[in-house]
């Protein structure tokens, strides 16, 4: 399949009149993000079954038609492992170009591991290994060889493949519609962007702070989220997540008492040390945020673990019923959010709560119960103080 390189303005009509013939298109992207807080756009790769394009973002500076052809929503978008691809495309409108269609979210549901890799989906798929000669080029050099646009080209062509035979593979199952509520959910704005003032609820371990050094907490990753974003440099250049639990903890208010603090960069002290006490004297003055229900750790007790056991065991026979791993139904952590009844629990939504959530929550609310032999474990509806058998493993 010839490549078409697209790096002027006046190639753009042609790629756009051949977008919008098609019901669905692959996308991949190529950027670089090492040295910055937002990506760099170095490379937007499309293709159907027929054709393929490599557009050069660099060299063009007005997308909008190209864009605008991308954005038809009559249009399927085919990605791989779609979040990064698509900050990029949000990044550009503020919007997300649906309807998506993610092929390690889909891959699951014909059997695959959680998460799989595309070079994984690309040899199960197709019997081809990825060529990874090019796995760390600056995509933002130019010229780009032709060795490279041809590596970039390829993540597209086998993907407008192993998309065909997925597509096939679904429907064929039965499970195509499935995958709607969990493609839907790649819409929401907040994926793909940070607001400052919630940049701590992405630190682990912050729900193990009290109350003073969550306050602490809070106002150094809201000032380390604001200063990345206006310097472009990527966060932990600035101070690391695990530091600012440090930080947290210690509650230094000096330039001396950070300078004590163990690995600490005497640039970093240099150039952010005054705000950083400053901002640390202030917080221990004020109430935290409070932790959302979510984050607050849950001592579960032996008796929680044991309705969680019995939990995963409808799970591994609703599994095995649709040929599934355990884990892509429900991973314990998502049994853990329907016992303490989270609201974004998976189980909840769309085809798991088919295949096992509604199960699983009228077991825990007494309308179901477990029938038992060695050989199988049955699920039985309680009506009238009668158990009636409604299903078999």
């Amino acid at each position: 399949m010839t490549i078409q390189y697209i790096n002027t303005s006046a190639q753009l009509p042609a790629l756009c009149e051949a977008i919008s013939q098609q019901p669905w298109i692959a996308l991949d992207t190529e950027f670089l993000r090492e040295k910055t807080y937002y990506p760099k756009f170095c490379l937007l790769q499309i293709a159907s079954p027929d054709w393929v394009a490599c557009v050069d973002p660099i060299a063009i500076t007005d997308l909008q038609p190209l864009l605008d052809a991308i954005y038809n929503p009559q249009i399927v978008k085919v990605l791989h492992a779609c979040r990064q691809d698509l900050e990029i495309f949000y990044q550009l409108t503020g919007k997300i170009p649906g309807p998506i269609f993610d092929t390690q979210i889909a891959a699951p549901l014909l059997g695959f591991q959680e998460n799989p890799g595309y070079a994984m989906l690309v040899s199960s798929f197709l019997n081809v290994n990825l060529n990874k000669a090019h796995t760390r080029t600056d995509w933002s050099e130019r010229p780009l060889s032709a060795d490279q646009v041809q590596y970039a080209a390829d993540d597209v062509i086998y993907l407008c493949k192993i998309y065909t035979l997925m597509s096939e593979q679904l429907e064929k199952l039965g499970r195509r519609d499935w995958l709607n509520s969990d493609f839907q959910l790649l819409n929401d704005p907040e994926l793909y962007q940070m607001s400052p003032e919630n940049a701590w609820l992405r630190i682990r371990g912050k729900n193990k702070l009290t109350g003073k050094q969550l306050s602490i907490l809070q106002a150094l990753s809201e000032w380390r989220e604001r200063t990345a974003q206006a310097e472009n440099k990527p966060r932990n250049w600035l101070l690391q997540d695990d530091f600012l639990l440090e930080l947290a903890k210690l509650q230094p208010v000096t330039l001396a008492e950070l300078a004590k603090i163990r690995n600490i960069n005497e640039r970093t002290v240099s150039r952010y040390g005054k705000i950083v006490c400053e901002l640390i004297d202030a917080a221990r003055q004020r109430p935290p945020k409070p932790l959302n229900e979510k984050d607050r750790p849950i001592k579960k007790t032996q008796q929680h673990e044991a309705v969680l056991d019995v939990l995963s065991s409808v799970v591994r026979v609703r599994a095995e019923e649709n040929s599934l791993n355990p884990v892509i139904l429900a991973s314990r952590k998502d049994l853990e959010q329907l016992l303490f009844e989270e609201e974004d629990c998976l189980l909840l939504q769309g085809w798991r709560y088919n295949m096992a959530g509604r199960e699983l929550q009228g077991l825990l609310n007494g309308e179901y119960a477990l029938s038992l032999t060695p050989n199988s474990v049955s699920i039985t509806k309680v009506s009238n103080y009668e158990l009636t058998e409604i299903t078999e493993a």
